[in-house]
């Protein structure tokens, strides 16, 4: 970000609170100031610096530089998560640094840092071995294209998993195909002549050698995962441990996870004794047997496994997807690798640190109270409907009507009073789509917001969106024929209206900021909540 230049705002005196300037509009404005009232003013002092336009997220960064002042003393700007102007243009322009906000005025403490600590999910300790388990059935092709998708989705070793009473001729071309793409590779067979095959190759490590076939593990560089030579044969494991720390030589040790109801919180009791047992050593947990052989959503399974791996200091985690349920796996087990190496690095409970392992329900899941959609709802005062989602229910609202009610279909008496939707097939299927959103938004307690796709956490991929450009218009208001001649009739420039600039702050009075006026963009128009050109509508 730029520095403050010799004509911007001058920063405070060293140790005094840090002065955050949140830029907004008009619709928003009474509820960021209740929120900013709240933060510690040891901390931070703030200003808010309306623009005079009604929505803060259509506010453009010419908008912004126009009609906006900074006072004096400001250290930070800080702009509404869904506003698409450029920070970086901006903080040339202001002499300060500029950055965007979180999207809901309610995370904005949380955004600042007041639970506590600052989210960092950038780290982990826990290495990913995937799994590919029928791989001595695909091609050498087919299994570098599966590898490398794999390693896209988190997973740091792509395991070559051998099948009983099935040859695998092509493992050596596999093994070298994977790792000329820079990729570690394990093989994982109950063959001793498929594990020595996979060895010479070049593979890096080897599932599993259990006391018997040890002696594989010094005629080769790849590292051995250990196993008991059976699951409840924890002192077969002890013995094997013991000859390679004799030997000096790397390995890794897995007491193996087993089933619910064959043997799970057993062998949760092995894993904690050979960590008590073995302190300094590798370990590795598959935690395949809970995650496939349970029929529950995999993201809370993995998460409390994972959980475990990081009280255990267990650094290894073979994963497996073959169920339909667990398409996800390894975006979910990367995803709890992270929240929880935060949470055990800053000595806390694993809350807080983002949505990524929430998927069904949301923490925070309603940004508005009913009261404050209504007086949103009273303000509005064109004919593109706006969809909200509160405790009470859906809320729907234009000039003409504000609805609430938790059926999305049964709306549709309502809005077709206000709107001609039985002949405006455009709009009609994008309130039914938008309204079936916020209606299982509301059943489950997720965030909606307009326009914007549910977020479902690590089980599915969030868009990945511009911020600084607006998006592309979709069906609003009006459609059909006559579409362009109804739609230039009611539309509404960003600024149309806009009221005088104004910069507050908790310990003074609004005041009207200079300005030089110019001509709003008597072309451009909010469709379904967006500013979009007329070419575009």
């Amino acid at each position: 970000m730029s520095t403050p230049t010799p004509s911007g705002p001058v920063p405070p005196a060293q140790g005094s609170p840090e002065h955050l300037v949140f830029i907004t509009g008009r619709m928003a404005k009474a509820r960021l100031e209740k929120v900013a009232a709240t933060l510690p003013p040891e901390r931070y002092a703030w200003s808010i610096a309306d623009a005079g336009v009604k929505v803060a997220a259509l506010m453009t960064e010419e908008i912004i530089r126009r009609r906006v002042t900074i006072p004096e003393g400001a250290t930070r700007i800080v702009l509404p998560g869904r506003c698409r102007a450029n920070p970086e243009a901006l903080a040339a322009h202001f002499g300060l640094p500029v950055e965007r906000g979180p999207d809901e005025i309610v995370d904005l403490p949380a955004y600042l840092g007041l639970a506590g600590r600052q989210v960092d999910l950038s780290r982990h300790d826990l290495r990913i071995f995937s799994e590919i388990v029928d791989a001595s059935k695909m091609t050498p092709e087919q299994i570098l294209a599966k590898g490398l998708d794999l390693a896209r989705r988190g997973a740091d070793v792509i395991d070559l998993g051998g099948l009983p009473d099935t040859d695998f001729p092509h493992l050596e071309d596999c093994v070298r195909l994977l790792k000329g793409a820079g990729l570690k590779v394990s093989v994982d067979s109950f063959s001793l002549d498929e594990l020595t095959r996979g060895a010479r190759a070049g593979a890096d490590y080897l599932l599993s050698l259990n006391e018997q076939t040890l002696d594989l593990a010094f005629e080769t560089d790849a590292v051995p995962v250990l196993v008991p030579v059976r699951p409840d044969d924890l002192p077969s494991l002890d013995r094997a441990i013991e000859r390679m720390e004799k030997a000096g030589r790397p390995y890794m040790a897995d007491p193996i996870l087993e089933p619910i109801h064959f043997g799970f919180v057993e062998s949760i009791t092995r894993y904690h004794e050979t960590r008590r047992r073995w302190p300094g050593i590798e370990m590795m947990m598959g935690t395949g047997n809970l995650t496939e052989l349970t029929e529950a959503d995999s993201l809370g399974v993995t998460a409390l496994l994972v959980g475990m791996c990081s009280e255990l200091a267990i650094r290894n985690v073979l994963i497996v997807q073959v169920s339909n349920h667990t398409r996800r796996t390894v975006e979910e087990h990367d995803a709890a690798r992270r929240v929880m190496f935060a949470a055990r690095a800053d000595s806390a409970l694993p809350k807080g640190y983002g949505r990524s392992l929430l998927a069904l329900h949301d923490k925070r899941p309603y940004v508005q109270t009913p009261d404050e959609i209504a007086m949103q709802a009273a303000e509005v005062k064109d004919p593109n409907y706006r969809i909200a989602v509160a405790e009470d229910g859906i809320h729907v609202f234009n000039r003409d009507v504000h609805a609430i009610g938790t059926d999305a279909m049964a709306f549709f008496p309502d809005l077709q009073r206000t709107g001609d939707l039985a002949s405006d097939g455009a709009h009609a299927f994008y309130l039914g789509g938008e309204l079936t959103k916020a209606e299982t938004a509301w059943r489950l307690g997720k965030r909606y917001v307009q326009d914007e796709a549910l977020a479902w956490g690590a089980a599915a991929d969030a868009e990945v969106e511009d911020t600084t450009a607006f998006k592309k218009a979709g069906h609003t208001k009006h459609s059909g024929p006559s579409a362009a001649e109804t739609a230039a009739r009611d539309a509404t420039p960003v600024e149309a209206g806009a009221a005088s600039p104004e910069t507050t702050g908790p310990d003074r009075t609004p005041a009207a900021d200079a300005v030089s006026e110019t001509p709003p963009d008597a072309d451009a128009r909010i469709v379904c909540g967006k500013l979009v050109p007329a070419d575009e509508a």
